[in-house]
């Protein structure tokens, strides 16, 4: 590392150019700055398209949508073109003088290096000078990472940054808009807090006091009139409402995180009383409290073996060679309680970890696992054979029709393969011709019911498509 004093170091720019059609710098040259009004910035030149004859116009990017326009800049002075490596290994250094000599009737001298090691960081948003370790000079708008005493300097589009590990010290250059509006928006926060310390509570919004769990149980007890069933666990499997200080007073509302460095607290608006919040609540979650009715959601019991069981016949019907060791790669599934309420919860194999697999009926869960054991079936069962059904251009919503492929499984059944996409995006799908398909009187009989599981008009191909194709028929055994 260097031996320099940072604390007392002094950068002397000497050679500043002015402004003029004939001294810009060279496309994509950083520049320190010196702008119209007094103050300093840095950034990367990209002069514009401009026809012979008319004035050279342009900007410096300081980041994604983060430009200074030419007619904002008075002079500039290229950094990156100093290695000062040599200034910076002797410990005696005070002032590094950057420009030719004889050129200081006009210089800006900047002072105040700090260090991270030194435990200094910028503030959000700051636009500051760098000395790299290499030597070398750059600039960029610090922005702290979401962990404590972390950050990049950001200094061109997309985000392009240097990290803490290249920066040896840095120093700030002048304020502008960008940082005078995140200083404002900090201003506006610790504002808040003050206020928020202090909230008071609308007696007409707040009788039952501040806790929200009060008025959902008051909505709740309405609820059950209708729904006996009802509880607060399945009221709250929509977002939920909270009751918290904002601006100084306490409002209902929904805690969608923090957006942007700032609480995102969305009010609720639709009245002013607490029995109108109330009322509210009964409406907001009615749908999700209806269908959490546990006759209809656990109809089969308690027991997750049963479920289970239900499934795997099911499938078997079609899938006649699905075995339960196929099975052992899938999600394990049980019935437990989640506060307080029993549900279908997902396992991937550890004992704590689960995921709540939210259905209204016995028969959906049932449907999600079947697709499952479907999966895995297939899976097991090995392509022997494939035939790739000829098509042109065919247009599927908007896609455009990729493949189509029809494959013999080990097992004498097959599957199809579709796939479609435009020029930025696709997707695939994989279907099962079940073996009551192949029970049709006649090939034209097969492909009616065949045109049920994979329908012409979603997946590009009809009918009169596929009886144009014979090595099709044949290939299916007709």
């Amino acid at each position: 590392m260097f031996e320099c004093d940072h604390t007392k170091l002094k950068l002397r720019f000497q050679e500043f150019h002015k402004v003029e059609e004939s001294d810009l710098p060279e496309y994509g040259d950083f520049c320190l700055l010196e702008l119209k009004d007094g103050r300093h910035t840095a950034g990367k030149w990209y002069p514009n398209n401009t026809k012979e004859g008319e004035p050279v116009s342009g900007k410096f990017s300081r980041g994604s949508f983060d430009n200074v326009e030419l007619s904002e800049v008075s002079g500039w002075h290229v950094l990156r073109g100093y290695d000062m490596s040599g200034c910076l290994e002797k410990a005696g250094t005070k002032q590094i003088n950057l420009g030719k000599e004889g050129e200081e009737d006009h210089f800006f001298e900047i002072t105040e290096f700090k260090t991270f090691q030194g435990g200094d960081f910028p503030k959000k948003k700051q636009y500051c000078l760098l000395i790299l370790n290499e030597g070398r000079m750059a600039a960029g708008r610090w922005e702290p990472g979401k962990e404590k005493n972390t950050g990049s300097f950001i200094y061109a589009s997309a985000l392009a940054s240097y990290s803490m590990e290249k920066v040896w010290a840095w120093t700030e250059l002048s304020s502008d808009e960008i940082f005078a509006a995140e200083e404002e928006k900090e201003k506006e926060r610790i504002l808040e807090e003050e206020r928020n310390k202090h909230a008071v509570a609308d007696p007409a919004m707040f009788p039952y006091g501040t806790d929200i769990e009060v008025y959902y149980e008051k909505a709740r007890e309405k609820l059950q009139k209708e729904y006996p069933w009802a509880s607060i666990a399945q009221m709250k499997k929509i977002t939920p409402y909270v009751i918290v200080p904002r601006h100084g007073k306490y409002v209902f509302g929904q805690d969608w995180g923090t957006f942007m460095g700032e609480k995102d607290i969305r009010e609720w608006t639709k009245g002013s009383t607490a029995d109108e919040f109330v009322d509210f609540l009964c409406e907001y979650t009615k749908d999700k409290v209806k269908n959490s009715d546990p006759a209809i959601k656990f109809a089969y019991g308690y027991d997750i073996d049963v479920y289970l069981e239900k499934a795997y016949e099911k499938v078997k019907k079609d899938y006649r060679w699905l075995e339960k060791s196929m099975l052992e790669e899938c999600w394990q599934y049980a019935i437990q309680q989640v506060n307080g309420e029993w549900e279908f919860v997902r396992k991937n194999g550890e004992e704590d970890e689960y995921r709540v697999w939210d259905v209204s009926s016995a028969d959906g869960f049932l449907k999600d696992v079947e697709r499952e054991y479907q999966d895995a079936a297939l899976k097991a069962n090995p392509v022997v054979e494939e035939h790739s059904v000829p098509f042109g251009g065919v247009d599927i919503n908007g896609w455009g029709l990729e493949k189509y492929i029809v494959s013999r499984l080990q097992s004498g059944d097959y599957k199809v393969y579709v796939q479609a996409g435009d020029r930025t995006t696709g997707g695939s799908r994989t279907f099962f011709i079940t073996p009551d398909c192949f029970e049709a009187e006649n090939y034209e009989a097969f492909l009616d019911r065949y045109l049920e599981i994979v329908p012409g008009g979603s997946f590009g191909l009809g009918k009169a498509d596929l009886l144009a194709d014979p090595e099709l028929k044949k290939f299916l055994g007709y």
